[in-house]
Formats: C-alpha cells, structure tokens, sequence
C-alpha cells in the first residue's frame, strides 16, 4: 500500500512534468470597455469581456473597440488589428493595420509596437498618443497631450504635445529617393519640410499638418478628463 506521501509526491512529479508540455497560461491585459463591429479573435467583442495576452482584436470599417489595461487605455479605430501582449509586466499592444489611440498617466503604464518602432509616454503626466500604420516603412504619430517617446533600437526622438510627423523607418530609402528627385511619398505633408534629424538615425521625423485620421478619437480624447483620469 503507498504511503500518502508517496502519492502526493508521484502527483507533484506529473503536474511539473506537463508545465513545460502546456504553459503557463495567457496574462489577462484588461477589459473591454466599448465595442462596435469588432472582434477578439473570431468572437464577437462585447463589453465587460476580460483580453489576454495573445489576443488579435480587429474592426471592421465603421467599427471600434476600446481596451482598458491597468493604468492605460486603448482604442482601435475602423479598419484596424492589434495583438495584446506584456512585457515586463507592462502591457503593450502591437498595431498591425489602421489606427490605434492610447491614454496613459504613468511612462511605464503602457507601449505600442508598430513595424519596429515602440512608442511610450515620455513622462508620467497624462499622455494621449494617436498612431496610424501606413506600412513597415512608414507610420504617423501624433501627441495630443503629453509628450511620446518613439524608439527605433538604440535611437529614441521625441513628439511634443500638439505635433504631428511621418516616422520614416527607413532613412537609406528616404534619402536615395530624394536623390533620384521622387520626393517624400504618402498624402498628408504641409509643404515640403526637412526631416528632424538625419545622420545616423535609425528613423526620420517628418511635420505633418495635425489632424485626426480616426473617426471616434474626438469622442475619445473627450472621454480622457483634465486630470488624465478615465470616465467610467
């Protein structure tokens, strides 16, 4: 007859034995707090529903989900995807396609990946970020308040509150297309500005005139109060 100890260490060995086989299982990232036309994976989202890591929300055309993740908040604009994810503790969102808004009142409290480049608050004072992706060459970033902190590896440049740029994330392109005479591509540029910084930087900060690409972001800084805090 075995002893309860041994069968309590047999039971032990097996559950470590299948950690490594199935995982630890997904972090929970938020709630979903709004939802038009959009989708967590290939449900349908709907309010009060918890997001994990790993999670694909996408929009349709006229649709939008809004994400709250701790200290943060996220909204996806129509025609959009992300996936959620954490890094260090800090969740984060990748933006594969269209237009994604995010608030924050802490640096640490929320990062957006887009292409290769990560876009962070700089500060702790209430931020509210806009980013559009156009393609893994080319975003648009926008500060409506607050100040955003771009990194592309080694190379961090900043937007200050009520700028607008192209993010050029490939300056070789950039520049040999100048020489040839093309010009900088995509709709949307105030004249014919000179990028920020050139040299060795990893991207280009291109001025843009300042305007909102998204339906519902209006409604959406409206909702974030003075104080950087959230309505309900």
């Amino acid at each position: 007859m075995l002893r309860p100890q041994a069968v309590l260490a047999v039971v032990l060995s097996y559950a470590l034995s299948l950690m490594p086989l199935y995982g630890s299982p997904a972090p929970v990232i938020g709630t979903v707090t709004s939802a038009t036309s959009a989708r967590v994976g290939a449900t349908s989202a709907s309010v009060g529903s918890t997001v994990f890591g790993g999670d694909f929300l996408s929009t349709e055309k006229n649709g939008s989900i809004q994400v709250r993740a701790g200290a943060a908040r996220l909204m996806l604009s129509g025609a959009s995807s992300a996936t959620l994810a954490t890094r260090e503790g800090t969740p984060s969102a990748t933006l594969l396609s269209g237009t994604a808004v995010f608030s924050t009142a802490g640096a640490k409290a929320f990062v957006l990946h887009a292409a290769k480049a990560d876009i962070r608050p700089k500060t702790d004072e209430p931020t509210v970020g806009q980013v559009t992706y156009v393609n893994d060459k080319e975003l648009r970033v926008r500060s409506t308040r607050g100040t955003l902190a771009i990194t592309v590896e080694d190379d961090t440049q900043f937007v200050a509150e009520g700028m607008a740029y192209r993010v050029i994330l490939d300056p070789d392109e950039y520049y040999a297309r100048e020489a040839a005479g093309q010009g900088p591509q995509g709709a949307g540029t105030k004249g014919r500005k000179e990028p920020r910084r050139a040299g060795r930087s990893r991207f280009l900060l291109i001025a843009i005139a300042v305007v909102s690409v998204a339906t519902g972001i209006v409604a959406y800084e409206a909702w974030v109060s003075p104080d950087g805090s959230h309505g309900p």
